[in-house]
């Protein structure tokens, strides 16, 4: 049977209105609000509404980072950049076309007419504008990281954060540490909530206190650091749980006199592959976006066609801790 293209009532769905409004919008009729009129008719044209339906569509995929809403460039971070990269690649290999949407589209109505088979969202907060706009449209979805909000049906890969995050803090503190802070992220999506909780569990079990700041990629001094570095009680080790920390850090213990890691014990992390010329050499934690990546648009490929539908939940990638000098310390056995 041939494709009769999309009802008023898909048009609904995916517009999130009804199918009364729907017809008022498309006919100029109605008491709606000028806004709502043209999302409606922007909705219905992206979903070909009226249009010859003649000759396959290019397959695309879709993929987008939403933690932060507004006009930020995620693919100056070298983990959504690697992680952009390798999935452009899987698309490619799988015969699809792989678009990267930029964060700022999340405010606005995009979600509703965007024209992609599936999609791969990155690190997706609790109530996520996006998430719901696609789910609406019975787009299939794959995440990278938990989704805020899950649902029974949902697929997402991603690290074991509490695993890897205990890790860390266990590395430290048999280099010496005795009182580590985290600097911790300050969005809502899960990598941020699980670090945080992790860390703060780890910490009472060892009747030691939590000391969190949170990060600000505009901080390239690292002042948030300031209070933790001064002080009897300063701190003897830093977990910076986002890219940018490590060299916050560092530039904050120069300031100070601190020396690393004689003084003060670094782990960051990062993608970054600078991390090892830095002075000195910074400990990383590598989330393996490649990996993560691939093996997320492998599944959502897998939705898409409906051929080998996969089990719904996660798929765990495994973390990697990359020691460098910035963690050894001078004690045993770590001596030089």
């Amino acid at each position: 049977m041939p494709d009769s293209g999309p009802t008023l009532a898909d048009i609904a769905r995916a517009a999130e209105v009804s199918t009364a409004t729907v017809s008022h919008a498309l006919n100029g009729t109605g008491r709606l609000s000028e806004a709502t009129r043209r999302r409606v008719r922007a909705t219905a044209t992206a979903l070909g509404y009226g249009a010859p339906r003649t000759g396959p569509r290019t397959r695309t995929l879709g993929i987008a980072v939403t933690t932060f809403p507004g006009p930020w460039n995620y693919t100056e971070i070298a983990y959504f950049s690697r992680a952009v990269t390798a999935a452009t690649a899987a698309a490619h290999a799988h015969g699809y076309a792989l678009t990267t949407l930029p964060a700022d589209r999340v405010a606005d109505a995009a979600w509703h007419t965007l024209a992609v088979d599936g999609m791969l969202i990155v690190d997706s907060p609790p109530g996520d504008p996006m998430a719901r706009a696609l789910r609406a449209r019975g787009i299939p979805l794959v995440f990278d990281g938990a989704p805020g909000d899950v649902r029974a049906n949902d697929h997402w890969i991603d690290n074991d954060h509490p695993a890897t995050t205990r890790e860390v803090l266990d590395h430290l503190t048999a280099a010496g540490a005795r009182r580590i802070a985290l600097q911790a992220g300050s969005g809502a999506e899960t990598y941020a909530r699980v670090v945080t909780a992790t860390y703060e569990e780890w910490c009472a079990e060892r009747g030691v206190p939590a000391r969190a700041v949170r990060f600000d990629a505009a901080d390239t001094e690292g002042r948030i650091f300031d209070e933790l570095l001064t002080g009897t009680e300063r701190v003897d080790a830093v977990y910076a749980a986002y890219d940018p920390g490590g060299r916050q850090l560092l530039a904050a213990a120069r300031r100070h006199g601190l020396r690393v890691p004689e003084d003060l014990l670094l782990v960051c992390a990062s993608e970054d592959p600078g991390y090892a010329e830095t002075a000195p050499p910074v400990t990383t934690v590598s989330l393996n976006p490649e990996l993560t990546a691939r093996a997320a648009v492998d599944r959502l490929v897998a939705l898409v066609e409906g051929t080998h539908p996969p089990t719904p939940g996660p798929t765990v990638v495994p973390a990697a801790l990359r020691v460098r000098t910035s963690s050894r310390g001078m004690r045993p056995p770590y001596l030089p």
